[in-house]
């Protein structure tokens, strides 16, 4: 059987991987196109894995893991995605350990769309941990298969968005990937769109960031009028296709489905020799559901233009409007030149004011090397021994916290890592390391009527020249056993997440 890990490390090898997309059935005709798929590409034997989705969009399907082990042991490698949406960290780690037990090691760790329709009614989100934390715990994990065994049990990556088009989601995408490398990811898995400026930025990104050593794959999609509705709508998140491209992609397939159907193939290997051209390690195909022959095509045709690729740039241009890039200016190729850029900061005076004066409260009073740190860890230990001030301090915390943080009580405060202010309210998936990829122009994936907080934050970060922040360390997730109780005494006392860092 190929190996997807052994392809990645080899210098000369294009990687090829197909995602598979179960559907909400245990068996039948669904299932057998799926396996019909997976075993039409390892026949081909230039494919290196298939992956499979987990419950794309937050809605039930078969599960990745039992549709896997059947895979492999068609002789075909698997990458499993592996989401946070559903299972708390319980639940999350018995899954690894079961992925582990299985011999399934390739792993696509993402935070998850948010949850979508279940039985009776929309599934209850769960998000207790990020792609972040799920990655430290696959780490953690391969620590002691290695001691024990002498071999990591997981081979884990990530997903990245680069179709931003404002500086704060851009950047926020590429903080968070600095973290995603840190807790363990090693490749990289790039979100659908089709601006060559923005493939070739994270290619500059990665180059910027000295993360040339973690190969990057770039999605590819056999786009249909239907998807590609779906897809400007937003209902895919993270997902960009424009106004433009669809009005082409609707006329091409109105005119004869069946040169809608080449323009796809042709559109697709186009973008594939365009990314093989600016340096990606691999191509990752989706969207083909039925044969396995329009997989085929879309790779002989990627191979035929492959000393070709400079010349479709100017099809797979910026959307429109004034899209921000993070390198200027415009080559004549239509490509970014290697100047980095940042665009002017919108006035905002009532978030600076918000944030200059949470900013000093947290210096003065929860910083463990403040002037008064020793002295209000005292108090602190003193109002937790006596019931009627613990109370009262608890009411106070409650009532100020609610009225400037929209406080959600949750005894493990992390506002000093986005730009103070809340995860908890700020972000209906609780980040507390970075944004998601599902934000759209600047709003949140799950309440567009709201900014995302993680946009907020870089904002405000960045008008105080501290955006690097954003990068600092691992963020661990929420400790639930506080809930409820003084997030103040917490810190003083050493019952918080910041506990090893004081």
């Amino acid at each position: 059987m190929r190996s997807f890990e052994a392809d990645l490390a080899d210098p000369g090898h294009f990687v090829i991987t197909l995602e598979l997309v179960p559907k909400a059935e245990s068996g039948g005709r669904s299932v057998d196109t799926v396996k019909n798929l997976a075993l039409a590409a390892r026949q081909d034997g230039r494919l290196s894995a298939v992956s499979i989705t987990d419950n794309p969009g937050g809605n039930p399907s078969l599960s990745p893991d039992a549709l896997g082990e059947e895979i492999m042991a068609m002789g075909m490698d698997v990458i499993i995605h592996f989401t946070c949406r559903d299972l708390n960290r319980a639940g999350i780690q018995s899954r690894a350990l079961q992925l582990e037990r299985m011999g399934m090691n390739n792993i696509l760790a993402l935070t998850g769309d948010y949850s979508g329709k279940g039985f009776e009614g929309q599934s209850a989100p769960v998000f207790d941990l990020d792609s972040v934390n799920l990655l430290r715990l696959l780490t953690r994990m391969n620590q002691k298969a290695e001691q024990k065994n002498g071999k990591a049990s997981f081979f884990c990556g990530c997903a990245i968005s680069p179709f931003k088009y404002s500086e704060a989601e851009c950047h926020a995408q590429y903080y968070k990937l600095l973290r995603k490398i840190r807790g363990g990811a090693r490749y990289i898995v790039t979100q659908l769109g089709y601006d060559a400026r923005k493939y070739q930025e994270l290619m500059q990104v990665r180059k910027a960031f000295n993360l040339e050593h973690i190969p990057a794959m770039a999605s590819i999609f056999l786009l249909t009028p239907k998807s590609a509705r779906v897809m400007n709508s937003g209902r895919i998140p993270g997902t960009v296709v424009g106004d433009r491209l669809l009005q082409t992609i609707c006329a091409e397939w109105d005119d004869d489905k069946r040169r809608g159907y080449h323009a796809a193939v042709e559109r697709a290997a186009r973008l594939a020799a365009i990314v093989k051209g600016l340096g990606y390690k691999g191509i990752h195909i989706g969207g083909v559901h039925r044969s396995f022959q329009t997989v085929a095509r879309i790779m002989d045709r990627m191979e035929e233009l492959a000393g070709e690729w400079r010349q479709f740039i100017g099809e797979f241009g910026p959307p429109a409007g004034n899209p921000y890039y993070a390198f200027q200016p415009v080559n004549t190729d239509g490509l970014s030149g290697d100047r980095r850029f940042h665009a002017p900061l919108p006035p905002q005076p009532f978030c600076r004011c918000h944030y200059i004066m949470m900013k000093t409260a947290h210096n003065a009073f929860f910083r463990a090397d403040a002037l008064a740190a020793p002295l209000l860890r005292r108090l602190a230990q003193k109002i937790d021994d006596a019931d009627a001030l613990r109370r009262l301090l608890k009411a106070m915390e409650r009532g100020a916290k609610k009225l400037l943080l929209d406080c959600r009580d949750c005894g493990d405060c992390a506002i000093q890592h986005v730009g103070f202010l809340c995860p908890e309210s700020g972000c209906p998936k609780h980040m507390r390391n970075g944004a998601c990829g599902g934000s759209r122009d600047g709003r949140c994936e799950v309440r567009p009527e709201k900014t995302c907080v993680w946009v907020r934050a870089y904002e405000r970060l960045r008008g105080d020249g501290a955006e690097n922040t954003l990068t600092e360390g691992i963020i661990p997730p929420r400790m639930w056993e506080l809930n409820e109780t003084s997030s103040w005494l917490n810190f003083h006392l050493g019952r918080d997440h910041q506990a090893g860092k004081k």
